[in-house]
């Protein structure tokens, strides 16, 4: 009887020097195998924010992952299409201005041909669509043969320069989304709801803490029984003054962190800057489809009087 006493006491002096960590981890394990009783509870009102939190990272990570693609300038360029450094080295409208003061073939065919020190042009679906009909303009123009111009080869012309006009509109609509909603939403993800989560893992470490402390505890006031020691409820009354005042302090440590990660979520949650964000996002998509709506609705009367002078014409 006395070396399980010796036995026990041992126990006891190896528990006491266990490391924070390692008893967060015991505990966690125990509760993980449903062997530890008495788990501390955390207030309704905290889980009811924690889920409020966990559903806005949510929000975040779904959103983002859509519209991150607003930084990736090919986001809309077809994947079929094979474009040269000599199609890209040009921006159409200087093409056009070469191609209007060429004298002959020659120097139609190097206003075509990009310079050695060209920049390549953007790689989006409206400049793409615009260097393709500059293309097909001076096929036709090339092996046009009667008076005046050919009106189709004209409008393609025209359409080239709008189509241009409107991909440069969705490049300032990308770049106020980057800037404007994005940055501020990766701030939110990886800034705000990080300091939250911490915050939440700093109540979880003191509950385990606490959790653990308070099965040390018990364990200190196993009493005999047989062979086999039994274990009490916890009673304060039977507890040391050491294990009355670790219980206490690791109770302090719990409500304190807890209420640090309230004030951390309702921060997070209360914040205007998400809904303020995505109107910045909504405004720059109305700015795009406003200027992308002012260039061709000017564009199609031209396009439409061309089409009627060449009915007309075809008609005599």
């Amino acid at each position: 009887m006395d070396n399980f006493k010796a036995f026990g006491n041992s126990l006891s002096n190896i528990g006491s020097q266990i490391t924070p960590s390692i008893s967060r981890g015991f505990q966690y394990t125990k509760e993980q195998l449903g062997q530890a009783e008495d788990k501390t509870q955390l207030p309704p009102d905290y889980i009811d924010l924690e889920k409020r939190v966990d559903a806005l990272k949510q929000v975040h990570q779904k959103l983002l992952a859509v519209t991150s693609q607003y930084s990736n300038e090919a986001y809309d360029y077809p994947p079929n299409i094979k474009e040269t450094f000599q199609d890209l080295g040009r921006t159409v409208s200087e093409k056009v201005h070469l191609l209007s003061s060429a004298s002959s073939p020659a120097e139609a065919q190097a206003a075509l041909t990009a310079p050695p020190t060209a920049k390549p042009q953007p790689k989006t679906f409206n400049h793409a669509i615009a260097r393709a009909s500059l293309a097909s303009s001076q096929l036709l123009h090339q092996q046009h043969t009667g008076a005046g111009e050919d009106p189709l080869a004209t409008a393609l012309e025209k359409y080239a320069l709008a189509e241009e006009r409107v991909g440069e509109a969705r490049l300032a609509q990308d770049a106020q989304i980057q800037s404007r909603f994005l940055a501020g939403w990766n701030t939110t993800l990886n800034t705000n709801l990080m300091f939250a989560t911490r915050a939440r893992r700093n109540v979880e470490k003191t509950r385990l803490t606490l959790d653990s402390v308070k099965s040390r505890a018990k364990g200190t006031t196993w009493k005999m029984g047989g062979m086999m020691p039994r274990e009490e409820h916890l009673n304060t009354d039977e507890l040391s003054p050491e294990a009355q005042e670790e219980i206490e302090k690791a109770e302090d440590e719990f409500v304190t962190q807890t209420e640090e990660a309230v004030g951390v979520m309702k921060n997070v949650l209360d914040t205007p800057e998400p809904l303020r964000n995505l109107a910045e996002l909504i405004a720059a998509q109305v700015e795009y489809h406003k200027k992308a709506y002012e260039i061709l609705n000017e564009l199609a009367p031209v396009i439409e009087d061309l089409q009627l002078k060449q009915e007309v014409f075809s008609h005599e």
